[in-house]
């Protein structure tokens, strides 16, 4: 029995197909570019010849006509009949269908030069007619020759074009891989770096958490220890912060990545993040429908922006905030407010990009990478948050995300409702 080596597959590399979409696109925005200007040069090109085959042909015709006195020696391609009173003369071999008697009538009997094309036999002659005294002049010029050369230069314009067009999205594609490739490897470093610093930060701070806990058991079974309880309590809040940033971060280092999806409840959602900041100074508000508000998304994620949104509120209000989720037929909604200052209107166009401050204040109003954050969730969620001032002072924040059809909630968040 013949044993075959076990194959291991090597895992996608997202950033090797980060860096061949990014050089393929800018090869392919090279080569349009590039077919764009050989077609207007090219455009340009046959209407130059086109131009100077017209003239070429006027200047012949003309010069035919005014030599006309012997019609069997014209130029080469060219046939002249004249026509008096007493008859008509015309150049040996004229091709049938020649001349043109409309024209020979129209000029005999107004006297005005008429130029036009026409066709005999299927060739088409560009045809001059003139009337000198009683005899009138007809030079037609075969233009066989003139469309046989604009055939052969669109050919090789064409052929031209296209090898250009080849040899550009190729230049391009290559000079976009060497131009990208540092842009990735940072980008690959630095989700190393996230990777590697979540995973040796995340041991040591479940590790963290679990002490603080015991220590806290132990010292709720006496009485004695009201202020090491206090310090206990502040440390596993200090870990549970730590954790956040945590999390924050690796979500900030993979914007990318798929999330995992479920049904959740904003409004208890809305419930928890409250609850969880329930012993900070600013009181917090909940409004919510008396149903669940289903949404369609990961809700640990969305957990984040419910609580990114309500730390931002909190730091800067006064005395209070309000947390209002509500539902449409499509989209729900959760608003958060502050009577706080606000934000200033120089900064709310920028207001979720990351460590966006408000200058001009004696105590600028920051807000680090948390509401970008919440953008990028909301975004990979498809939904929006936005940011405005209340009439009244104070900011508004809104998440809106898409409305869930299906009522089975998770059994990380379970539905909660009011009576």
């Amino acid at each position: 029995m013949i044993t075959r080596p076990l194959e291991v597959s090597a895992p996608a590399d997202p950033d090797g197909r980060l860096l061949r979409r990014a050089s393929w696109r800018l090869g392919l925005q090279a080569g349009v570019i590039v077919a764009l200007i050989v077609a207007v040069l090219s455009a340009l090109a046959v209407l130059v010849v086109v131009q100077g085959q017209h003239r070429g042909a006027a200047s012949l015709l003309a010069q035919a006509v005014a030599r006309a006195d012997d019609v069997t020696d014209p130029p080469a391609g060219v046939w002249l009949v004249a026509r008096t009173p007493q008859g008509r003369a015309a150049t040996p071999g004229l091709p049938p269908g020649l001349p043109d008697e409309a024209a020979f009538a129209n000029t005999a009997a107004t006297g005005q030069d008429n130029t036009a094309d026409y066709r005999a036999g299927g060739v088409e002659y560009r045809v001059h007619t003139v009337r000198r005294g009683q005899q009138t002049i007809q030079a037609a010029l075969d233009l066989s020759p003139a469309h046989a050369e604009r055939v052969r230069l669109a050919s090789a314009l064409l052929l031209s074009g296209g090898l250009g067009l080849v040899l550009a999205a190729a230049a391009g594609a290559w000079l976009g891989r060497r131009a990208v490739r540092p842009m990735a490897q940072a980008l690959a470093l630095q989700r190393r770096f996230v990777a590697d610093a979540g995973h040796e930060l995340r041991t040591p701070l479940t590790l963290l958490s679990t002490r603080v806990q015991l220590l806290d058991r132990h010292l709720r079974r006496g009485t004695a220890h009201a202020e090491l309880r206090d310090e206990a309590a502040g440390v596993a809040g200090d870990a549970r912060h730590l954790a956040a940033i945590l999390d924050d971060l690796l979500l900030a280092a993979e914007p990318g990545s798929p999330l995992p999806s479920s049904t959740v409840d904003l409004a208890e959602l809305a419930e928890r993040a409250a609850a969880a900041s329930a012993n900070d100074a600013i009181p917090v508000e909940v409004r919510r429908p008396g149903a669940p508000v289903p949404v369609r998304g990961s809700a640990v994620a969305l957990r984040r922006a419910v609580t990114a949104l309500l730390d931002n509120a909190s730091s800067h209000a006064r005395t209070g905030v309000t947390i209002s989720v509500s539902s449409a037929a499509r989209h729900a909604a959760l608003e958060v407010t502050d009577d706080g200052p606000g934000i200033d209107a120089e900064l709310l166009p920028g207001v979720f990009e990351r460590f966006a401050t408000a200058r001009g204040r004696q105590q600028p109003r920051g807000y680090g990478i948390g509401l970008a954050l919440v953008s990028e969730i909301a975004a990979r969620h498809g939904g929006t948050v936005s940011a405005s001032n209340q009439p009244g002072g104070g900011a508004r924040l809104r998440l809106t995300l898409p409305r869930a059809a299906s009522q089975e909630f998770s059994k990380e968040q379970p539905p909660s409702s009011r009576g």
